[in-house]
């Protein structure tokens, strides 16, 4: 009951869904109708993504603080075999929250050094699964989707890196990582107060560059969930479509947004009948492969390791979605 309350009302925040419900009420709008049912959907899910955005940004921010790149690089550094695609993976969870903030940190990771695999290790799981998917996610689907949710994608993301490794492709990565020389600075040591103001500033920053894809996610969400006849996501998305979680993956990859953006859409899509897989493809296949971030990823590498980064995540993902295609009547 208490975790149920936790998940429903604190990360739910199910008692501002009702609280907006009543006031649009009182100002004589009709929220039972389409266009009071979006209206509410819009304003809950605006404001409620935007308070966990913020509080999420600045406690991750702050983890973020004891692991600047000079010092993530060293610890990396001492692991190997599968041991370090796992370190690698794990330290993807509290770094930027989409994919083209990673790739800077790839290039720099790989010209320092680092085993190629690793470094792919770190770029697949920084966007799919960081820390704030994970309370998210919970906030939507509940705790077990969130959880099964994060080792699927650290799974991709050390399978995917191990991979790499194993097939040698160094050589592909283009000529100024490879030569560029790495910059080795010991990390300065922050006081409290520098961390906390380091994590409001992170905030700041990052709500600036994400808040107009939350306004976006929202507002298709909302044209989902009051406009759009379960019947079509339903025949698109749903059970009778065995291509739905290929279809959803194609569809989400040109797509750019991280997963602030996707959540919304992603609720609307449960509401009207589509697949859990189908959803959760969709999500990881925007996060990760969006089309901005492999067009940065392309500058790095040359156009096979490129093609066989998108392979091996495409794959992963489609997997992913019919596994919990399979397993949805246990999950939710």
């Amino acid at each position: 009951m208490i975790w149920e309350f936790i998940q429903n009302q604190i990360l739910g925040m199910k008692w501002l869904n009702e609280l907006i419900g009543n006031a649009l009420t009182m100002m004589g709008l009709d929220i039972n109708t389409r266009v009071g049912g979006s209206i509410q959907f819009f304003i809950y899910d605006v404001l409620k993504i935007t308070v966990l955005l913020c509080f999420l940004i600045y406690m991750i921010s702050y983890i973020q603080s004891y692991f600047p790149p000079e010092r993530s690089k060293k610890i990396m550094g001492r692991f190997k075999g599968i041991s370090a695609h796992c370190i690698a993976a794990l330290l993807g969870t509290v770094t930027p929250f989409c994919s083209c903030s990673s790739i800077p940190l790839f290039i720099g990771f790989t010209s320092a050094g680092l085993p190629l695999g690793v470094t792919f290790s770190f770029l697949i799981s920084s966007p799919m699964v960081d820390l704030g998917s994970l309370i998210l996610l919970m906030s939507i689907f509940g705790t077990k989707v969130a959880v099964v949710y994060v080792i699927f994608g650290l799974v991709i993301a050390v399978a995917g890196g191990t991979l790499i490794e194993k097939m040698h492709l160094e050589n592909y990565v283009e000529a100024f990582v490879r030569n560029a020389s790495a910059v080795d600075i010991d990390s300065p040591t922050l006081t409290q107060k520098e961390r906390l103001e380091y994590a409001k500033d992170q905030v700041v920053s990052t709500f600036r560059k994400v808040f107009p894809y939350i306004v976006v996610g929202v507002g298709i969400g909302a044209l989902i969930h009051n406009w759009i006849p379960e019947v079509w996501v339903e025949s698109i998305l749903g059970s009778n479509n065995p291509f739905g979680v290929i279809l959803a993956t194609l569809i989400g990859i040109p797509m750019y947004a991280d997963i602030f953006g996707t959540i919304p859409i992603a609720e609307a899509l449960l509401a009207k009948g589509a697949q859990l897989g189908t959803i959760l493809s969709f999500m990881m296949a925007v996060t990760t492969l969006s089309l901005p971030s492999l067009i940065m990823l392309r500058k790095a590498v040359k156009p096979k390791l490129l093609g066989i980064f998108i392979a091996i995540c495409a794959i992963g993902i489609i997997v992913v979605g019919y596994v919990f295609n399979t397993l949805q009547y246990f999950m939710i």
